[in-house]
């Protein structure tokens, strides 16, 4: 199951609005099936996986991050019945997929034929890497992720609004790998007008992952962006699962403001500005008693001379913290 949340995980950013499933198929103790599901959602994971396996699938044992589809499509058959047709003896799903054309169907398809199934391996791991369509399933809105470089003292800029940089290369690195597996990037038009940002991916390999490009603005629109004209705008975007917002203190108040945010990567650089621009503004609280308890602390890590810190916003009816905080 490792191995399926790793494929799938790779293909996160690239399959909204479908799930970046994974799948593994073993037959006798070896790996014959490998499979992620592709850029634009089809083909899907276990199909993948089945082709590669063949004849081999048979009696095989399967493991798959997220309930096979059991809904019919115009672009492609339903995952559940291509189990069935390949009849392996067992099937290990990570989690039930919520989409109510699927939700428990495509595992009473499988028992039905006589597959032995089996639920819950690798629940935590999966449920993080598949973040952002659970949300928008959940939610009916993208999973966002705030973006901030701070220094120590919490400063995103000089007085001057000097930013140019902050972090070092490395924290640059990772924000990249960060917007590879986002489906798009979310600015605000004064961060536009002052950095004029090209909001791609720059690393080896990766340069073909650079996602879609927002602004939030109520200006004009500008050629080559979609515009959101509020934070609330989220709730149109059907076919992006993850959002990630790189804007700076007005846009990450607005969606805080809105508690709109899921997640937030802080790059902590060690360097004390002094006096300058703070990260946030007023975002709705009267008292510390109400600012307590509405974020938890998740995975960081050092980057080079920096630190990464991830926090998780708790929503009611979460469990315990199981969101990964990178992308490691």
């Amino acid at each position: 199951m490792a191995e399926a949340t790793a494929l799938g995980e790779a293909m996160r950013g690239r399959t909204a609005p479908n799930p970046n499933v994974g799948c593994v198929i073993v037959s006798e103790g070896e790996i014959v099936g490998r499979g992620a599901t592709q850029p634009g959602g089809r083909p899907h994971a276990e199909a993948v996986a089945l082709e590669q396996a063949g004849r081999k699938a048979a009696g095989s044992d399967v493991y798959v991050t997220l309930e096979p589809c059991a809904h019919d499509s115009p672009r492609g058959p339903a995952c559940a019945d291509l189990l069935v047709a390949a009849k392996p003896a067992r099937v290990t799903i990570a989690l039930k997929d919520p989409d109510p054309r699927t939700a428990g169907k495509g595992i009473a398809r499988l028992r039905e034929a006589g597959i032995t199934v089996k639920l819950g391996a690798g629940r935590a791991a999966a449920k993080a890497s598949l973040a952002g369509y659970l949300t928008r399933t959940s939610l009916g809105r993208p999973r966002v992720t705030l973006k901030l470089a701070l220094s120590i003292d919490g400063k995103i800029a000089m007085p001057s609004g000097e930013s140019k940089w902050i972090t070092g290369e490395d924290a640059r690195a990772h924000v990249h790998l960060e917007r590879a597996h986002s489906d798009m990037i979310l600015v605000g038009r004064g961060t536009y007008l002052a950095d004029t940002p090209r909001l791609d991916v720059r690393l080896p390999g990766l340069e073909d992952r650079s996602p879609r490009r927002a602004l939030l603005t109520r200006g004009e629109a500008v050629d080559g962006w979609e515009i959101l004209r509020s934070p609330q705008d989220v709730y149109r975007l059907h076919d992006v699962n993850d959002l990630l917002v790189e804007g700076g203190s007005a846009t990450a108040t607005a969606f805080l403001a809105e508690d709109l945010v899921d997640r937030i990567l802080i790059y902590r650089a060690p360097i004390i500005v002094g006096e300058g621009k703070s990260s946030f503004g007023y975002v709705g609280l009267d008292g510390i008693a109400s600012a307590h308890g509405r974020w938890r602390s998740g995975d960081g890590r050092a980057l080079g001379v920096d630190r990464l810190e991830v926090y998780e916003r708790v929503r009611e009816g979460d469990g315990p913290s199981t969101a990964l905080g990178t992308n490691g």
